[in-house]
């Protein structure tokens, strides 16, 4: 099998002026920011696109959720196997792929005529997203500096932050003004751009050591592993958390995924390097970048009900609102590097949560109780914006410290789907509270959409605690990754 793939690494070096300019590690910044903002657009776009496709392709809501979750499904699945190969095949070929599958993909998107077309659409559109994921971070490692590494990572937080927060705005008016289709090819000028500035811009990879064969038996067993959790995880909240198809999905997944590290540990070219999972650091930072995005998508969930269904607001006025959020993620972000130097690397990510932890409280004691909630809950979303924008990318660079040099491509891969695990777990804990505590203040024969607004807001207070738990756990993991790693050099 080395052969197959060495005879496809060929890969065109970077133009020779550009790598001798200082400003060079900038560009490439540039080019890998570009791929957050469009998948983080995207995917908020589309998001709020779901009712509208709901009613262009004549399908229930329920069902017209498979818009979101396909793309999920394939990114989730083909990116540990992405990682793998962009180590034997090289990033730069395999970065460019992604960003010319995506962008395919994506203009078929808009040129769907049937829902089932959509699907296929979105799961290949999936596919490219696993590509650029699993590079994008390794791309950064590779080409930056250590001592500049956790100012990268802060502008890469930075742009999905502000493909976060353009997607709800651009979204509306794209809808109103355009149509759906346009909801998709907005994002296509933006791949073609990169990919150009990729082609001429990047680095050849540099391929350590001889190739080794891929490992088919990892692949075959991490697909449907992650297929399946991920799929359970969207699902919870309808099937209830301690119903049968959720339990059983998740006893199937994890034992696929345990069948999956006893192979691993045996395989001599594993899929996922065991010595990923041997790192202390590797292990906590992960699990801190899961329960991250949790808190982030989970309160997006919950204060989208509240806002929507329980004060009555617009889309677009809701969209706007919750647009905070991921602004002040994006202002803070390219700071954080400085705030931890100066709090230290052991304290950040406690001081960054306790920042969540007050923005919880005061949503906890204002949604359906204040006659000011307006404006606390403005302050609420913008302490959990910076919250999370100071914790995210010092945890990412602890994270991928606490590992050789020679793993990073794998780790960065791994911590971007952790990310979308995490966005599927806070959405889930998000649904599955809230339609508990409407049984409980509504009755069990009333759904949200029936429930009164007086009900729905106190279900979301009710709620709300649970974000405080997913943010002291954040913060732990944080913390015991931290300590695990060695420090990194100062810049």
């Amino acid at each position: 099998m080395p052969s197959l793939f060495s005879r496809f690494s060929v890969e065109p070096d970077a133009l020779p002026w550009l790598e001798q300019r200082s400003w060079h590690p900038w560009l490439v910044i540039g080019l890998v920011c570009i791929g957050a903002f469009v998948g983080q657009l995207d995917a908020t776009i589309v998001q709020l696109a779901l009712p509208t496709l709901s009613h262009a392709f004549e399908v229930p809501i329920q069902k017209v959720s498979w818009v979101a979750l396909s793309y999920l499904l394939a990114f989730a699945s083909f990116l540990p196997i992405f990682g793998r190969l962009c180590e034997m095949v090289g990033r730069k070929s395999l970065y460019l792929v992604g960003y010319a599958l995506f962008i395919v993909a994506t203009a078929l998107c808009g040129l769907a005529a049937t829902f089932e077309q959509l699907l296929v659409f979105r799961f290949l559109q999936g596919m490219g997203g696993a590509l650029l994921g699993a590079n994008s971070i390794s791309i950064l490692v590779a080409t930056i500096p250590a001592a500049s590494r956790g100012r990268a990572l802060g502008f890469f937080a930075a742009a999905q932050a502000v493909g976060m927060s353009a997607g709800p705005a651009l979204g509306g008016l794209i809808l109103v003004g355009l149509g759906w289709r346009w909801v998709f090819w907005v994002t296509v000028p933006f791949g073609a751009l990169a990919m150009v500035v990729g082609w001429l811009a990047l680095p050849r990879s540099r391929i350590a050591g001889p190739r080794k064969s891929f490992d088919w038996t990892g692949a075959l067993l991490i697909g449907p592993a992650l297929i399946l959790l991920v799929a359970t995880l969207n699902h919870a909240s309808h099937w209830g958390l301690l119903s049968a198809p959720t339990l059983g999905g998740f006893a199937i997944s994890a034992v696929l995924l345990g069948l999956l590290v006893r192979h691993e540990r045996r395989c001599t070219s594993p899929l996922i390097d065991p010595r990923l999972l041997q790192s202390a650091g590797f292990r906590f930072g992960a699990m801190a970048v899961t329960l991250a995005y949790g808190l982030l998508y989970g309160t997006f969930f919950l204060m989208s009900f509240a806002l929507e269904h329980g004060y009555g607001q617009g889309p677009a006025q809701a969209g706007f609102r919750l647009a905070i959020i991921p602004v002040a993620i994006g202002l803070s972000a390219p700071f954080s590097q400085d705030i931890r130097q100066w709090l230290g690397r052991t304290r950040i990510g406690g001081a960054a949560m306790l920042l969540c932890l007050l923005a919880i409280m005061m949503m906890r004691m204002s949604v359906g109780l204040s006659p000011y909630h307006k404006a606390i809950d403005t302050v609420a979303f913008t302490l959990i914006g910076i919250g999370l924008g100071l914790f995210i990318a010092p945890n990412n660079n602890a994270t991928l410290a606490a590992v050789p040099a020679e793993l990073s491509g794998a780790a960065g891969a791994l911590l971007n789907l952790m990310r979308v695990l995490g966005t599927s777990l806070g959405v889930a804990l998000g649904a599955s509270s809230l339609t508990w505590r409407l049984e409980e203040v509504a009755g069990t024969d009333r759904g949200w959409n029936a429930a009164g607004s007086a009900n729905l807001l106190t279900a979301v207070r009710d709620s709300v605690p649970l974000l405080g738990l997913i943010a002291v756990a954040a913060a732990i993991a944080a913390w015991a990754a931290a300590r695990s790693t060695p420090p990194e050099p100062k810049s």
